[in-house]
């Protein structure tokens, strides 16, 4: 299954332009699913869709998502519904704590006062990935899925989540600490009560299964990322930051979209220098992602996507070449719809020739230099936003908001830190090996 995570800059049209994505799949034959995890109804009213039903709530159907409506031929979309979905595992949760709940005299939650938390929302997107995976292919789902993510800066805390979560279990729950396993239920029996460290590392198992399940997800090749962007200054300042937090956790952007394109050789002086704003930040996108990664530019529609009173094309969707509002100014097509969009962007295409992300290599310069260097790409990071610090066995590095544990090569953790650079694009950290710990010739 090709999965497309649509993310971008605040108010830069993601939710369009994952819609169209998925619309260009499914006119391509092949079955597409859209979610969103939008709270304001923006898909539905974008794709002329009836309010969502609550997710299922039994343990044994309880989805994170409301059941998928289908929007167009081939074409389904569904919201995820965090809050029902976090009432549900809460309440699960409850249950199979049950013994050490009443142990400790705590009266359990009623799902009627359960209300989402913050954060809720990245870990049903997280649930959400896996679970669209885990379906048995027999049944035959999807063959695209589009997942219609928060803005960049979120999105990147969402993905580098599943990593950081199995590093804390690791660390409070260390796999040799499961040895005694064998003695707790004797030491139920002499004690009485249900022992609740045998459920918890039960409960962390699972929980470090589902979180390598989506990690693995996250970092396949056929996951890729669409950043959505509204040319300007500030924006392109936004969208090197988040490429870099995506670099630094492997995450391969397939495309660039250049959103709400103004129309250029016009003689009004105040649309003339807002689109020459825009195709000066359009220059410098191509100039800094092509041609490793295309920047596919999409056209202002002159109304907002959302303007209901167009006619509907084939798929139920605005038609661009529907009669034109005489109440506009120069006669606007009432457009809004998405149709127009797909043509331009276009369908999300495996790349089979491309990896996932460039290797991170260890350069042998012992030869020459005396030294290892480790080499990480991460296009769009700052010099001065840049941080290292060696920890044991890893290496944390810091990449402006965002930052990253990695365990150290085998060859590097006998060795010292001896410098490092950032050159196009690309992170050069030396190391010199210790002495006391690398091995001696004969």
């Amino acid at each position: 299954m090709r999965t497309v995570l649509v993310t971008g800059t605040g108010g830069a049209g993601r939710t369009t332009v994952a819609a169209a994505t998925a619309l260009a799949a499914a006119r391509e034959g092949r079955r597409a699913l859209l979610l969103t995890a939008d709270r304001d109804g923006t898909p539905e009213a974008l794709l002329g869709l009836p309010a969502p039903r609550p997710a299922a709530a039994t343990s044994a159907e309880r989805l994170p998502w409301s059941p998928p409506v289908e929007a167009a031929p081939g074409m389904w979309a569904a919201r995820i519904a965090a809050d029902d979905w976090f009432r549900g595992e809460l309440t699960s949760l409850q249950e199979r704590g049950s013994g050490a709940l009443d142990m400790l005299g705590a009266t359990p939650l009623d799902p009627e006062e359960l209300t989402g938390l913050p954060g809720t929302e990245a870990f049903a997107v997280l649930r959400a990935l896996r679970v669209v995976h885990d379906t048995d292919p027999a049944a035959a789902h999807w063959d695209v899925l589009v997942v219609d993510m928060p803005p960049a800066p979120d999105t990147v805390a969402v993905l580098a989540l599943p990593e950081q979560l199995r590093r804390y279990l690791r660390r409070l729950l260390p796999a040799e600490r499961q040895a005694a396993r064998a003695l707790r239920p004797m030491l139920a029996q002499l004690a009485g009560v249900p022992m609740p460290a045998q459920k918890l590392y039960e409960t962390a198992e699972r929980w470090e299964r589902e979180l390598a399940g989506v990690q693995a997800l996250i970092e396949s090749e056929a996951t890729t990322v669409r950043l959505v962007v509204d040319p300007g200054p500030l924006a392109d300042r936004a969208l090197r930051t988040a490429r870099a937090g995506l670099a630094l956790y492997g995450c391969r952007v397939e495309a660039v979209v250049a959103n709400r394109l103004l129309p250029t050789g016009t003689a009004d002086p105040w649309l003339a220098a807002l689109s020459g704003q825009q195709q000066a930040a359009l220059k410098e996108l191509h100039g800094e992602w092509a041609p490793d990664v295309p920047v596919r530019e999409l056209p202002h529609l002159g109304r907002d996507p959302l303007e209901a009173n167009g006619p509907r094309d084939s798929d139920g969707l605005r038609d661009p070449d529907g009669p034109r509002d005489s109440d506009g100014p120069g006669g606007v097509p009432q457009v809004g719809g998405l149709a127009a969009l797909v043509a331009s962007v276009g369908a999300p295409e495996p790349r089979p020739d491309r990896p996932a992300a460039e290797p991170w290599t260890v350069e042998d310069r012992l030869a020459d230099d005396g030294e290892l260097v480790w080499r990480l790409p991460l296009p769009g990071a700052d010099r001065d936003a840049l941080g290292l610090v060696r920890r044991g066995d890893e290496l944390i590095v810091t990449v402006g908001p965002f930052h990253r544990v990695l365990p150290l090569p085998s060859a590097l953790r006998r060795c010292t830190v001896s410098g490092a650079g950032l050159r196009d694009g690309r992170l050069h950290v030396r190391f010199a090996p210790d002495p006391e710990l690398w091995p001696r010739s004969l």
